[in-house]
């Protein structure tokens, strides 16, 4: 497996990140164990979890998803393998929210505890605070990679201002800055990512991880009528790709994928690694054919009119 560094770190991933919100929501953890294995015995070692997956599941608090990769480190021994990312911020009640200082130092421990590691390779705020000062919250970091708890840092639904004030914060300061950017990206969802925050990111050199890379399964080619959203628990979100530029899209990624022998997934995941600024890819898979779906996109590549006649169709 072909790896690319994130960023300006020095860190070597896999072109592929396995999304880890479903473990301990959608899947078990016996099942959970079978997905983590395949991937790394696949080659690939950039796994994405968070402190709030998956609170929103009834009797869930939250944290479930740390503590099912945790207990599948101290099972299979993997955790050397595997670059590991989770993240800080959302509300995890009682309270419990937020960037200040006091409350990161609280809630990596946590995660710390769950995930059964010491270090933490990637530790991304979730969401920006706007009521905790920058500096805060980057000095809090800052004592964390001093103290061998996390390696680097980076940030998840920043707006592009708000993120170049936050790199220029640090760089004024000599605080550790956001090595990465975790945005909404795919095929659908381009001109955000596209027009705001990509010239930032190629510039400043961030890996950057994509969440929402098959639009919560649109992407997939399973959805294409309101007769289809039963198919899975995401199936209601649907309904607002079910317009004329996303039978479109729907049409490119059925035409690509034709031509390449391969599914509409892979072909979506190979679009998005083909792109100049993104590292890698965030996709969750629940079986082990999906995995394998998904792993395919590493391997494809896509031509010059191929990843055009994508373009076209999802220009926005």
């Amino acid at each position: 497996m072909e790896k690319r560094e994130l960023g300006k770190t020095g860190i070597a991933v896999s072109p592929l990140m396995f999304g880890g919100n479903v473990f301990g929501w959608t899947i078990d953890e016996a099942s959970s164990f079978k997905l983590l294995d395949a991937f790394t015995d696949a080659g690939l070692n950039f796994i994405d979890t968070a402190d709030v997956y998956s609170r929103w599941k009834p009797g869930n608090q939250g944290g479930e998803s740390e503590t099912v990769i945790g207990n599948w480190f101290k099972q299979s021994g993997k955790r050397d393998k595997v670059v590991l990312a989770t993240k800080v911020g959302k509300d995890m009640g009682d309270g419990k929210i937020g960037l200040s200082a006091k409350y990161i130092k609280q809630a990596v421990e946590a995660s710390l505890k769950r995930l059964q590691t010491d270090y933490i390779d990637l530790y991304q705020s979730h969401d920006d605070d706007q009521n905790t000062p920058f500096a805060e919250t980057l000095k809090a970091y800052q004592d964390l990679i001093k103290e061998g708890k996390v390696r680097v840092i980076g940030a998840s639904n920043y707006k592009v201002d708000r993120l170049a004030e936050a790199l220029q914060v640090s760089a004024s300061n000599d605080f550790p800055a956001y090595q990465t950017l975790q945005p909404e990206y795919n095929l659908y969802q381009r001109q955000d990512y596209e027009t705001n925050l990509e010239g930032l990111c190629l510039e400043r050199e961030l890996g950057v991880v994509p969440f929402f890379s098959l639009a919560s399964g649109f992407l997939t080619g399973k959805y294409r009528s309101e007769a289809d959203f039963n198919k899975s628990k995401r199936g209601g979100g649907m309904v607002k790709y079910l317009n004329p530029r996303g039978f479109k899209i729907l049409d490119a990624l059925d035409q690509v994928s034709s031509q390449y022998k391969t599914s509409q997934a892979a072909v979506a995941l190979a679009w998005l690694i083909a792109r100049p600024s993104i590292t890698a890819p965030i996709a969750s898979a629940t079986s082990l054919e999906q995995l394998h779906e998904l792993i395919s996109a590493t391997e494809l590549k896509l031509s010059n009119e191929a990843i055009e006649i994508l373009n076209e169709a999802s220009a926005y």
